[in-house]
């Protein structure tokens, strides 16, 4: 029994979400993946897959063990590399995600210093407004803006943001500057649902949760939009303060309600290669935390 081709089509049937794009991947048929699936499993002793005629899911030994699996398959390649006198040297694709804003703002600069670094590294940029599952998808790196659940990633903090209300100073000379929660009702509210799903916005008074509950004029799915509605003086928008750091920079929106924000949200990088990163993913890490920490707009 070869092991290390074992886990390798283990790896591949994860990665892909089927024995068709494993066998695809690898460059072998469909019934060499799943006699190597059957021997590893009999091998373990465990169920590692859930197949059905259409889906197959990881169960959850599988999920832990894919992920040792990995990082075994890492640690190879690392030695290899060294072995071959190219030890540290990035090679390869690296995938990442951030929410859309996040990304086009701070990640792609990020990104471009990167691949100017390393003339062998390619990077695929997922800027999604959802939370990307980082190992059914193959994502080596993810940018995550809020606390974390639990979880066998690796997570480096890197800043926080804050949830500010904002106005146009051509609103607020309007229609006046609201002094407390219960002034929001009376204003003209855009309601961003990527930053607020529901109209209730949730306050902090006193110490203790407040909630508001609101009739957006203005309801979109995008943040960028919700920003360009405030700046043009239509109404008031709830955001995070990193989506909006130019525009109160620049004298276009001014926040209201400050001392009734909650706590601020963290932002983490994370990742899922533990301490044996490889040297792709170590070296863009190493970057990205840097650059973060040192952005203003994120502390």
């Amino acid at each position: 029994m070869d092991r290390l081709h074992l886990i390798n089509v283990f790896v591949a049937v994860v990665d892909t979400n089927g024995f068709a794009g494993a066998a695809r991947k690898l460059g072998i048929s469909p019934p060499a993946v799943t006699r190597a699936i059957n021997e590893l499993e009999a091998h373990l002793g465990v169920r590692l897959l859930t197949r059905t005629t259409r889906v197959v899911r990881v169960t959850e030994p599988g999920a832990r063990y894919a992920e040792d699996c990995r990082r075994i398959l890492a640690e190879l390649a690392e030695a290899d590399e060294s072995a071959g006198g190219m030890h540290g040297v990035p090679r390869g694709r690296l995938t990442l995600t951030a929410p859309v804003l996040f990304g086009a703002r701070f990640v792609t600069p990020i990104v471009t210093e990167y691949l100017q670094r390393y003339a062998e590294v390619s990077v695929s940029c997922w800027f999604l407004d959802r939370v990307v599952n980082m190992m059914d998808e193959g994502v080596d790196v993810a940018v995550r803006i809020g606390e974390l659940p639990d979880s066998s990633m690796q997570a480096i903090r890197v800043g926080s943001v804050r949830r500010v209300i904002c106005g146009a100073p051509g609103y607020l000379e309007r229609h006046g500057v609201p002094q407390a929660p219960d002034d929001l009702p009376r204003h003209c509210i855009i309601s961003a649902t990527a930053v607020t799903p529901t109209p209730d916005w949730r306050l902090v008074r006193d110490g203790a949760p407040h909630v508001v509950k609101l009739a957006p004029r203005l309801i979109t799915t995008t943040n960028d939009s919700a920003v360009a509605a405030a700046v043009s003086g239509f109404g008031l928008a709830r955001l995070l303060s990193y989506q909006v750091a130019e525009q109160l920079r620049d004298g276009e929106l001014k926040i209201v309600l400050s001392e009734f924000e909650p706590a601020a949200l963290p932002v983490h990088v994370v990742h899922r290669e533990g301490r044996h990163a490889s040297p792709k993913a170590r070296a863009f890490l190493d970057l990205a935390i840097a650059r973060l920490r040192a952005n203003p707009a994120l502390s």
